[in-house]
């Protein structure tokens, strides 16, 4: 072997083995960490913070905790205007965001980097376009957002917030939903052109008659904020399956079961 060959090779190597060994490095850190899942004090600093952790069925608690331990992990969680997110935050967050995940194979969230965290509901500047074309500026007051697929912003007072029975309420879920849904251009797991576009078709129809509700001063199960587009919609509909799944099948049956086929899960049974 000459001297040049040798001298390309092992620069060649080098090259692979600097472009393959983060990913393996990776890949075995979260092997690691989901093998480590949590503790038990770790588990029940959990249940003192989010409730329903107590309401996961024992036969998917172990993956919600590995899908945890993960994500708690890899996840920048940055306290922003002065507050300090603990570890306990951090778990509450990471596990309603897995819960959203459980029924599926694989780490979730992939291109998530960061988790923003404010003390209470944040201001965001922004623009409104009429159908003129004329643009306002104007300030929206938001509990959460999930402006792209890399970070997630949070109010902790509202994450923090206990909705009443019967109203579904939780901004964890309704904004990693939206996540899922960007992610996946609007059907969230979904595979196949055809499949694609019943799933847009059915959400299409339940935000129009959620809309002819609302015009008719009709009463709905879901939050009347769910009318405004098919995005909000969905995020709207994810906390209500999670958080009122009984309610949720009893009062929008056909939803309820095509939210059950998304997700693959059956809260409404645990």
């Amino acid at each position: 072997m000459s001297t040049g060959f040798a001298i390309v090779l092992a620069g060649g190597l080098a090259v692979l083995a600097w472009i393959l060994l983060p990913p393996m490095l990776a890949a075995r850190r979260r092997k690691e960490l989901a093998e480590r899942s949590l503790s038990a004090a770790e588990r029940a600093l959990l249940a003192e913070y989010w409730p329903g952790y107590a309401r996961v069925p024992p036969a998917l608690a172990p993956r919600l905790d590995a899908l945890t331990a993960v994500f708690a992990a890899e996840k920048d969680f940055i306290g922003c205007d002065g507050i300090v997110v603990t570890p306990a935050m951090r778990l509450a967050i990471a596990a309603q965001a897995c819960q959203l995940a459980l029924g599926h194979e694989g780490p979730p969230y992939e291109s998530l980097r960061s988790v923003l965290v404010y003390p209470s509901q944040f201001v965001v500047p922004g623009e409104w376009h009429d159908e003129d074309g004329v643009v306002t500026e104007e300030s929206r007051v938001l509990a959460g957002e999930s402006w792209d697929v890399s970070r997630v912003i949070l109010s902790w007072e509202d994450v923090d917030s206990r909705g009443a029975p019967g109203e579904a309420y939780n901004v964890v879920f309704h904004e990693f939903a939206h996540y899922l849904d960007h992610e996946s251009g609007g059907a969230p797991w979904i595979e196949g052109g055809g499949a694609r576009q019943r799933w847009i078709q059915l959400l299409d129809g339940e935000l129009e008659r959620l809309r002819e509700q609302a015009e008719a001063g009709e009463h709905s199960f879901l939050d009347p904020y769910a009318a405004e587009d098919r995005g909000e919609f969905f995020a709207v509909a994810s906390e209500a399956f999670f958080e009122e799944p009984a309610l949720f099948a009893r009062e929008l049956p056909a939803l309820y079961r095509a939210f059950a086929g998304v997700y693959r899960l059956d809260p409404s049974s645990w």
